[in-house]
């Protein structure tokens, strides 16, 4: 890889890949096989398309461009992908979230279903150079959110406790 992004970014990507694989699995009705191949043409999209947009010491930089959007729009990503395995954007848009945004940002990978979702952290690591952790108590309770689909309700109704 000469500059190093490829191996810097492969358990980044591997997280966001492996996390759209299960997305299509738990959606049933493609075979492991499908699967597999559909996560390794996936990686290697990603890896293509991140290799000179990766900035571990600007982790930000460039994270819309690394952003993976479905978003009633299927994403060249994993539609290229699904176009390997004989998947159709009509098909995937069934197996699918309608709404999903997925950053893949160098230390961190992170996702939204819907358009006001909660953001659930999907892989984090400290950065080198020990930049203080971003809070993440707010964000951390949806890991598991997307088996069933549901955001969880807004927790700003307890903020208005009126005593007599």
């Amino acid at each position: 890889a000469g500059s190093g992004a490829g191996a810097a970014m492969r358990t980044e990507i591997s997280t966001a890949a492996a996390f759209l694989t299960r997305l299509l699995r738990a959606a049933g009705g493609v075979g492991e096989e499908q699967l597999r191949c559909f996560r390794e043409c996936l990686q290697e999209a990603m890896r293509e398309h991140y290799k000179h947009h990766w900035f571990p010491l600007v982790p930000s930089k460039g994270s819309g461009y690394r952003c993976i959007r479905i978003n009633h729009k299927m994403d060249p990503l994993i539609g290229k992908a699904a176009g390997m395995i004989g998947l159709s954007h009509e098909r995937l848009f069934q197996l699918l979230p309608s709404e999903l945004t997925l950053w893949v940002d160098p230390f961190e990978v992170s996702y939204r279903i819907g358009e006001d979702g909660s953001i659930c952290v999907l892989y984090e690591s400290p950065q080198p150079g020990g930049k203080a952790a971003k809070q993440l108590e707010s964000r951390t309770s949806c890991k598991e959110e997307w088996r069933t689909g549901r955001s969880s309700p807004s927790k700003s109704y307890n903020m208005m406790t009126i005593s007599s």
